[in-house]
């Protein structure tokens, strides 16, 4: 074995001995290193996309949300109360939505009014960490003054509201008259603008108070639904199963995965099909591999005859060249892995300076609606694409090799 390794490093080298490496050899770990340096750097984008997204959809949204499904849910304390002594269950608050209007007398807007318990949704959800003027404590207004509500920042710019200003609010479910159903309408005061950085949530939602809600839609003391907060985010499909199992119909639970399935499922597929792709350039370079070999081949065809001559066995010859062509597999690989790792983990840095040197923006926080270009690097995909890297490698090298060993000494020494 070390035999055949010692001539695989050998065969490396360029016939002239001013040149180390050949010229060959050099392009063929540079294009295995450049495909896994490229497999690297865009699977960490995505990765990072999509840790971000999850982010923001938990930060925003319940882990779990329990809805009946005859209507609201009448005995919610008792229902909560439940739910908090379940395994698994962190927190739960009661929530109430429905579909209003905003209107300003100039700018109207359909958005989704939700009415919240500003006590125990902080522990259910971080709406409270994305507020970026006032608070969400302003939504439990006094007695005889306006009441408050909390909308997102492109909602905000949209009506041309600040904080402290007025807004009207229209429920179509209003009040039977005479002449017909009449939409119901509030006035209430911004008292607080949030940032998710999701521009869906930003421009379509509003908070209220849960009394304020229920008082204005003319709901009662009932809810929606109760939203929850778990210990294992990934475990919630199977605690919301078991949620539906012990409450029973008309209940039945929905965790974060379900309600966002679409864009989880389509941000999956496209990681994968990214992955297939790119994969083609480290097949790309394999060519390069067997194309190196092939010529190494033809060039040592000599060597190969006295090798043979001497004893060398079928065998070690396709071992010599199985070698040669792993180590450039490798070589390249080990290139790839730490230019990408380097690349990847200064991203956001390289990106800012490619930007102020050619002047144009590659990554526009307006277009894209993230403060940050979002890159992070997990251990297994690094490991996964530097296995599939030498594993297409090696296969690379067999064909050569075992044409090398098929060569019979008698007729490649005709040919010298």
């Amino acid at each position: 074995m070390p035999f055949e390794l010692f001539i695989g490093l050998r065969y490396l080298k360029a016939k002239r001995k001013s040149t180390f490496i050949s010229l060959i050899t050099l392009i063929s770990v540079a294009g295995v290193a450049l495909g896994v340096m490229a497999l690297i750097i865009v699977l960490a984008v995505m990765t990072g996309f999509e840790e971000d997204l999850k982010e923001k959809i938990l930060g925003t949204n319940a882990h779990i949300v329990v809805l009946n499904g005859l209507g609201a849910v009448q005995d919610y304390p008792q229902v909560m109360k439940k739910l908090e002594g379940m395994d698994g269950v962190v927190a739960a608050t009661p929530f109430i939505y429905n579909q209003v209007m905003l209107s300003t007398g100039k700018n109207v807007s359909g958005v989704v009014l939700r009415g919240i318990d500003v006590a125990t949704d902080a522990k259910v959800t971080n709406l409270h960490k994305s507020m970026v003027e006032g608070d969400l404590k302003s939504l439990e207004a006094e007695v005889g003054k306006t009441p408050g509500v909390v909308i997102g920042k492109e909602l905000a710019k949209n009506l041309g509201l600040f904080l402290g200003d007025t807004v009207d609010v229209i429920s179509p479910m209003g009040n039977i008259t005479p002449l017909g159903m009449m939409p119901k309408l509030n006035r209430f005061r911004i008292t607080g603008i949030f940032n998710t950085g999701m521009f869906e949530y930003d421009s379509t939602l509003a908070y209220v108070s849960l009394k304020e809600a229920q008082q204005f839609l003319g709901l009662g003391d009932v809810v929606t639904g109760v939203q929850l907060k778990v210990r294992d985010v990934y475990k919630a499909g199977e605690l919301a199963r078991r949620i539906d199992r012990e409450l029973g119909p008309p209940y039945h639970a929905r965790d974060w995965m379900q309600m966002n399935k679409n864009i989880l499922f389509a941000l999956k597929t496209e990681k994968s099909v990214m992955f297939i792709i790119l994969t083609l350039i480290v097949l790309v370079a394999a060519f390069g591999i067997a194309s190196t070999l092939f010529m190494v081949v033809m060039e040592k065809t000599r060597d190969i005859a006295i090798l043979k001559s001497m004893g060398a066995t079928s065998r070690s010859i396709m071992r010599i060249f199985v070698f040669e062509g792993l180590i450039i597999g490798v070589l390249g690989t080990i290139l790839g892995v730490l230019g990408g790792l380097l690349v990847a983990l200064n991203l956001e840095p390289i990106v800012s300076v490619i930007q102020k040197l050619t002047g144009f923006e590659l990554f526009s926080k307006d277009i894209y609606y993230l403060d940050h270009f979002p890159s992070q690097v997990v251990a297994s995909d690094v490991v996964l694409i530097s296995v599939t890297a030498v594993l297409i490698s090696f296969a690379a090298t067999l064909y050569p090799s075992w044409a090398a060993s098929r060569m019979a000494p008698a007729e490649a020494l005709r040919y010298e």
